[in-house]
């Protein structure tokens, strides 16, 4: 009766790649439980975390394959400065490629890599600065997950990251393919508190209107008692 998509990126690919009729097509956006990861952070939640005085931490969640493209986001890290630490959050198959980077870059000692950390709102808000260096992506959860957190993002231009962040954030989300302009973001929101924290709080009041858990099971739902004929269940908590 319908096709659900999270993002505006498969609602385009839905029409012409899948050939669906325009109205056969629901975008709904990935929801999360904002409130929980406006929760103080805990550095205990992500071993051997470390922040010296003086110091910008850059982190990501990811699982750490060649799509994700992580040894971007080390080359910028390493480009922004030498008080910039970056903390990765997952597993996967390019992880010697990514401590490889680090190692040629000189910045090993800054690099923070644990594997893969359940439950991200006990850490997420740990980071300055939440940064994706994909080469594609869709609709991240991460990304959610970093906005509740009250983080700034800098992140490359994929998916629809651009329109997920608050507008305030979106000179910080660069081209794809522009390592230079990613390095500069983050050395950019790095070196001013006052802007991540003016992006932070509005990346949080874009997740709590836009991206709460609650409106998600709302619009799935209505969907799901219309195709059903049943008010009742578009009504039920």
């Amino acid at each position: 009766a319908g096709l659900v998509v999270p993002s505006r990126t498969l609602e385009k690919i839905a029409q012409t790649a899948w050939h669906q009729n325009r109205d056969h097509i629901h975008r709904f956006p990935n929801g999360i439980d904002v409130l929980r990861y406006a929760k103080k952070a805990q550095r205990g939640a992500f071993p051997e975390f470390v922040k010296r005085d003086g110091e910008i931490v850059v982190g990501t969640i990811a699982g750490l394959r060649a799509v994700k493209n992580l040894p971007r986001l080390v080359r910028a890290v390493a480009a922004a400065g030498p008080h910039v630490r970056l903390a990765i959050a997952g597993e996967g198959p390019e992880k010697g490629a990514i401590i490889a980077e680090a190692e040629r870059l000189g910045i090993a000692d800054r690099l923070m890599l644990p594997g893969f950390l359940r439950d991200p709102s006990r850490f997420v808000g740990l980071f300055d600065i939440f940064a994706l260096s994909s080469d594609s992506e869709q609709f991240p959860i991460s990304l959610i997950e970093a906005m509740a957190a009250g983080c700034a993002v800098a992140a490359t231009d994929v998916g629809d990251i651009r329109s997920m962040v608050s507008t305030e954030n979106r000179r910080f989300i660069t081209a794809k393919d522009d390592d230079n302009a990613l390095a500069g973001a983050i050395a950019e929101l790095a070196g001013n508190d006052g802007l991540r924290s003016e992006l932070g709080k509005a990346n949080y009041a874009m997740a709590l209107a836009e991206y709460g858990e609650g409106e998600m099971f709302a619009r799935y739902r209505q969907l799901y008692g219309t195709v059903m004929r049943r008010a009742d269940f578009a009504r039920q908590n």
